[in-house]
């Protein structure tokens, strides 16, 4: 059965997050700043000239009426981003939605496109409905199946009424669904690519923004000598646009085909190269194969079977699964990048400065607000530290915690990673060849780091002083003539505590308590006062040595004296426990009588 995936990318989507706080910024041109560069900016700035990763001095003489905010600060990114995905989240049936960053989602429909082909009436595919649930049939929508909603790519349509292609046509009417509801309920704009993997949909999504979705139609393959409209699409491709290509691995395949060192922009740290080989060139290329790309990228720490997986993806080829939807990322990743940095009062400044925003990061991704904890009410209001940077310096706001009550860790990380990218020496001629190698060193992570009642800032400040400056030495033991163009600081090796997710290490036992404790309340029968007894009723007990004892006695007895202090525990965690009414000895109940045969004999 073919997937039916869709890989939605929400339109600007830090620039979205502004105009959704502040709507009169829609028809402005908008730019978020970063340092000195432009991070991303909306289309109409985008209009005026303006573009990613764009100097702020450029971008005010392209556009002197541009609005430019500060994006430093990325946990309301966060918070929007966590927001729309849990929406996203809401229409899928088999729980895989899958994250990339902060604005895109993959979503495998193919269930519920497979469900709803069942239902259709051949008779009359204009007049069909997408039911939305399984349990309630009127959830859902009218479309008409015999056309695709949207765009498609090629824009010519095939003639063909194959599986394919209605599985495609309904997932295009599922996605132009999502997308208005998205944009109805949160306000948000999205783009959406529809095809078959995860690798076409996120590639056909760029080809119709903003505010639009493309559908990549059959026939994906042909079996004459015609080209397939994958292979076509495909074609045209940097091969580091490919996703799966990372920019060192692009890197070594382009060198391979200029058979020299690619050249790059020049000025800024994230300029791109401007030697550019499309996945065509590298596809044709004298004696390319599978085996050739293995034999060229093969090294110490390359994966196995790298050189098929390369090769399968540059020919439109990926076979990976939507992930499920996950309560908690895999690593939580912190990082900065800079001009010069070659000093360690600067480094140690940058590690504090990292190391709050990743404990802050921490409490927002793994944290969950516990609304059944009895003791919240009881906590004090603390400030916490929050970082923040300020034309460049760091600044310390204070943040009541008293809107965001004290919860339970939903995870906790093992291992903390530091990595460097240091520059490499000048060459003869005055220029530096870019390197885009780190180097890593990881360490358990501290336990206090956990702590929900200290500061954000006193527990970076400790975690810097006490770990991850042992760690930098290590990687850069010498003092002095290190110059590093980034720093990364990050938590890994995710161990899930107890919850209800798929992916939970069993179940919470606490949270389990305390909802079992509130919904038996109502339900709870409590036992009646006891009664004193009457002075006839209790059992009058002679002296040692002047009892005489009948059996009629010895089973009232032992029977009417209460003594629950000390009981018997039996095999089903349930007291049951018998006391001699002569000398008060508690024994279970098959004990007893020969406890009084003693009584007796004696």
């Amino acid at each position: 059965m073919q997937n039916a995936d869709a890989a939605l990318l929400d339109d600007c989507f830090y620039a979205s997050v502004f105009e959704a706080e502040d709507p009169s910024l829609k028809d402005k041109p908008l730019a978020v700043q970063q340092k000195q560069i432009i991070v991303t900016c909306n289309y109409e700035a985008r209009r005026r000239g303006l573009r990613k990763l764009q100097l702020i001095k450029e971008a005010k003489q392209v556009c002197p009426d541009v609005v430019i905010v500060l994006g430093e600060d990325i946990s309301r990114f966060r918070d929007a981003s966590k927001k729309l995905y849990r929406f996203l989240r809401g229409f899928s049936w088999n729980d895989r939605a899958e994250r990339l960053g902060f604005d895109e989602v993959w979503l495998d429909v193919t269930d519920m496109i497979g469900y709803n082909i069942s239902l259709l009436n051949p008779h009359d595919l204009v007049n069909s409905f997408f039911i939305l649930d399984k349990d309630d049939p009127t959830q859902g929508f009218a479309f008409d199946a015999t056309c695709y909603a949207g765009p498609t790519l090629p824009e010519h349509l095939s003639t063909g009424y194959d599986a394919l292609t209605l599985r495609l046509k309904l997932g295009s009417h599922l996605a132009s669904h999502i997308r208005n509801e998205l944009e109805n309920r949160t306000g948000y704009t999205s783009t959406v690519g529809i095809s078959t993997s995860k690798l076409l949909s996120k590639l056909v999504g760029n080809m119709h923004k903003p505010r639009s979705q493309t559908t990549l139609i059959p026939p994906y393959v042909c079996a004459d000598e015609q080209v397939g409209n994958v292979e076509a699409f495909i074609d045209d491709y940097e091969i580091g646009k490919i996703p799966g290509i990372g920019s060192k691995l692009a890197q070594k395949l382009r060198q391979h085909v200029l058979q020299h060192e690619p050249d790059f922009e020049k000025g800024l740290i994230y300029g791109e190269t401007k030697d550019k080989v499309t996945v065509k060139d590298f596809r044709l290329a004298p004696t390319m194969s599978a085996e050739a790309i293995e034999k060229l990228l093969s090294g110490p720490g390359s994966p196995h079977g790298i050189g098929i997986k390369i090769w399968l993806l540059l020919h439109g080829i990926d076979d990976t699964e939507v992930n499920f939807a996950k309560a908690v990322p895999s690593q939580i990743s912190i990082e900065d990048s800079y001009i010069r940095l070659d000093t360690l009062p600067e480094v140690l400044k940058e590690l504090k400065m990292l190391g709050c925003s990743l404990i802050e990061r921490m409490r927002i991704d793994l944290v969950t607000e516990d609304d059944d904890d009895p003791d919240q009410s009881a906590r004090s209001d603390k400030a916490t530290d929050i970082p923040a940077k300020v034309n460049g310096e760091l600044a310390i706001q204070q943040e009541n915690t008293k809107a965001r009550p004290l919860g339970r860790w939903l995870a906790h990380p093992k291992t903390i990673r530091l990595s460097t990218r240091p520059r490499l020496p000048l060459n003869p001629d005055g220029t530096r060849s870019r390197s885009f190698k780190r180097i890593s060193h990881s360490a358990p992570l501290p336990s206090f780091v956990f702590s929900l009642t200290d500061s954000v800032n006193s527990i970076a400040e400790k975690l810097v002083h006490e770990t991850v400056i042992g760690m930098f030495r290590k990687l850069h033991p010498e003092k002095a003539g290190w110059n590093l163009s980034l720093v990364n600081v990050a938590v890994t090796n995710m161990a899930e505590t107890g919850g209800e997710s798929r992916t939970a290490n069993g179940r919470d036992i606490g949270s389990m308590f305390k909802r079992q404790e509130s919904v038996h309340k109502e339900f709870r029968v409590y036992d009646q006062e006891e009664t004193e007894p009457s002075p006839e009723a209790t059992l009058k007990v002679k002296p040692r040595g002047q009892q005489t004892i009948t059996d009629e006695q010895s089973f009232a007895g032992y029977t009417a004296v209460d003594n629950k202090n000390s009981g018997w525990v039996d095999e089903d965690g349930e007291e049951e426990a018998e006391t001699c009414g002569i000398c008060g000895m508690s024994l279970p109940p098959f004990a007893m009588s020969a406890h009084i045969r003693f009584h007796q004999m004696s």
